[in-house]
């Protein structure tokens, strides 16, 4: 299994044969600008949902519960969950955290006829707790933690699990200690399928803003975000020696006639300087 993440570009997806697209929260991060995942809403996720919707017919579609949108009760994240399905129009939802009361809303939402992708290890919308985005599972201890965590969200009915920044060790045993597909991140190469942001893999992002927050797990696949500068600032060469746009890029003509008749009534408007460069501009075309 092959799975690209976060407000992909949908057609790019099905071209690519990507099995699965996860529109996930750190479209707060790579789109919106924010350090964090926090800030992304209900509703601005729905609108990025349905926008990966629209352009997409082969991958399973995920939409992933932005912070908010579920800790207050069970009855809260099902509301949640049954807007990102309806208006976002999704296949399954994704949720953060395989503690007790997280797997109980993770059943609370299958129970209602929604298919729920789990996540353990790094949650990124716990970094107030966890003191920023740290790896997870590196004591033995720890690692049984997430173990646990998977498969209480495996017995709530959890379709599958996204491993975040975890050792190989751990991702391996949490695949083998549940009949689930897993899906890492940062977490090696001993799980079904691997996820990555879509600007991340493809290098789009060149802003320090950006370097900042781009993990180092992360491989470019791509340099997009320099053939975008590199684009840009010829764009704006060109602008300014007034190079663009030439004539191949001026499609929209008047005919020698119209554009006469337009001289002239100039002219009656006393509008002489225009009315000359008008012609001027009728003879270089």
């Amino acid at each position: 299994m092959v799975t690209a993440y976060d407000y992909p570009s949908a057609v790019h997806g099905d071209l690519a044969g990507i099995d699965m697209l996860l529109v996930g929260d750190s479209v707060a991060m790579v789109v919106h600008g924010h350090d964090t995942t926090l800030p992304v809403t209900l509703d601005e996720m729905i609108m990025h949902c349905r926008a990966v919707s629209r352009g997409t017919q082969r991958p399973f579609l995920v939409g992933d519960m932005p912070f908010g949108s579920y800790e207050s009760s069970p009855q809260q994240a099902v509301d949640a969950a049954v807007r990102i399905m309806k208006e976002g129009q999704m296949d399954g939802i994704k949720l953060e955290g395989g503690g007790p009361p997280r797997a109980g809303t993770a059943a609370a939402i299958v129970s209602a006829g929604i298919a729920v992708m789990g996540h353990v290890g790094l949650n990124p919308q716990s970094i107030s707790v966890l003191g920023g985005f740290r790896p997870q599972g590196q004591s033995a201890s720890d690692a049984m933690r997430v173990i646990k965590e998977a498969r209480a969200l495996r017995d709530a009915g959890c379709f599958s699990l996204v491993l975040e920044c975890v050792p190989p060790q751990v991702a391996q045993a949490v695949t083998q200690a549940v009949d689930i597909p897993t899906i890492g991140i940062g977490a090696g190469p001993h799980t079904s399928g691997q996820v990555l942001v879509y600007h991340d893999l493809l290098g789009m992002m060149q802003h320090p803003h950006h370097a900042k927050v781009t993990p180092k797990f992360c491989k470019p696949f791509g340099q997009v975000g320099t053939i975008v500068q590199h684009a840009l600032q010829d764009y704006r060469k060109e602008v300014t020696a007034r190079v663009f746009p030439g004539p191949e890029h001026t499609p929209y003509r008047m005919g020698d006639g119209e554009a006469n008749k337009l001289v002239q009534l100039l002219k009656q408007e006393g509008l002489h300087e225009v009315a000359d460069q008008v012609d001027h501009e009728t003879a270089r075309w």
